[in-house]
This record gives structure tokens, sequence and C-alpha cells, in this order.
């Protein structure tokens, strides 16, 4: 039971894996809004690395943010968390592959396997929880702007690639604690050994004797 959930829990980090650069090439982190326009010309949609804009026709025309330091603090944060979660996803499917107890990678020594799928069942939590952090702030800053009767500029909605995050974590997060309870169910189980009696550094003797040994020996016994 215990090989099927290591299993799953690395086929759930893969996939959150996969779905982290999904998420980044995907353009549509935040799209303007439609809601008061009479008439659409164009909309603009971006992501933490470009915008784009696209007309009627369905030409479109994207660009590359010109300056980091120029951008809002939120992107930053989130482009670090992004890069750092790719990362810990990274090493997690390592130690994962490595501390399977199918897996022929250090042997038979299902102590230190147990040990190295535990990193990286914390890999994966760290994985999810710093991409849920990113997609989570990204789009609470979305919300805010669009709710804000005073913000004077475009005004943007949630796009598909802030989904595409949060099934990332939500995935990386579940792979990570099956992990972890997997390694817990191992170290809660008694092993137990045969028994086997101390011989106490005595030796039994096998010859047996035909006559009684006296307790006490008689003066005229001796010559």
């Amino acid at each position: 039971m215990n090989m099927l959930i290591e299993v799953v829990a690395l086929f759930l980090g893969f996939v959150s894996w996969i779905m982290i650069f999904i998420s980044l090439q995907d353009q549509h982190w935040r799209e303007s809004t439609q809601d008061g326009s009479v008439i659409l010309t164009s909309a603009i949609y971006e992501n933490l690395w470009m915008s784009c804009a696209s007309d009627s026709t369905g030409a479109y025309n994207c660009r590359e943010f010109p300056s980091l330091f120029a951008l809002p603090g939120y992107v930053q944060a989130s482009r670090a968390l992004m890069i750092a979660s790719m990362v810990f996803g990274t090493f997690g499917l390592a130690a994962t592959l490595a501390g399977m107890k199918c897996s022929k990678i250090g042997g038979e020594n299902y102590t230190l396997k147990g040990k190295v799928a535990a990193i990286g069942g914390v890999l994966f939590l760290l994985q999810g929880l710093c991409t849920m952090i990113a997609v989570s702030w990204y789009a609470a800053n979305i919300t805010q702007q669009f709710f804000d009767p005073l913000f004077q500029g475009i005004k943007y909605e949630i796009g598909e690639g802030l989904y595409i995050g949060w099934g990332s974590a939500i995935l990386a997060i579940c792979g990570g604690s099956f992990l972890l309870c997997t390694c817990r169910m191992t170290d809660n189980k008694i092993i137990t050994y045969p028994y086997q009696p101390p011989s106490g550094g005595h030796m039994l003797s096998t010859v047996a004797t035909s006559e009684p040994v006296p307790s006490n020996y008689e003066r005229n016994a001796y010559v």
C-alpha cells in the first residue's frame, strides 16, 4: 500500500511540476476587462514576463517588460516565487525517485530511502506553497484594482494562467502530504524479531553420566 501511495505522490508531483511551466508560458495571467465597454476594439493581456495586445481582426503584438526594477513589487515577488517553485519541484522529483521503495537507487537501505522520500515530500510542499503564494498575490492585486472606484488605469480580470497555477499548487501539496504520510506510517510499524534466549556464556554438556556424583566425599575414599 505504501508503494502505491509513493507512486501516486510522484505522479502528482510530476504533473504539478509540468503545470508550472505551462502556467509561466501562458500569456493570460490577467486580461483587460470588458465590463462597461460598448465597443471593444482591442484586448490587453499580460503575464509575469510580457504584455500583449490584440485587435478585432485577430492580430496581436507582444513585448517584454523593458526593466525589472520598473515593475510593481508583487510582480517581482511572483517571479522569484515561481522560479523557486521550479527549483523545489526539480529537487523534489529527484529525491522522491531516489527514496521510493521500488527504486533501485540507494540499494535496499529502506531507512535511508524513507528519509530521502520525506525530504522529497517537504520539497513538494515548498513548491506548492511558493506557487500558491505567487498566484494568489497576483490575483489579489487584480481584484483590488478591479473593485477600486478610484483606480484610473486599465482594469483587468483573472486569466487562465492563474487557474493553472492554482491547480499546480494543489497537486504539489497533495503529493508532498502523501509522501510524508507514507514515511510516518513506515516509522510507526513495530519490527519483531524471533526470540532467542541468551546463553549467558554457559555451555551445557551433552555427555550423560551413568552414575550420580556424590555430594560429599568420605575420608576412606582416598588411599
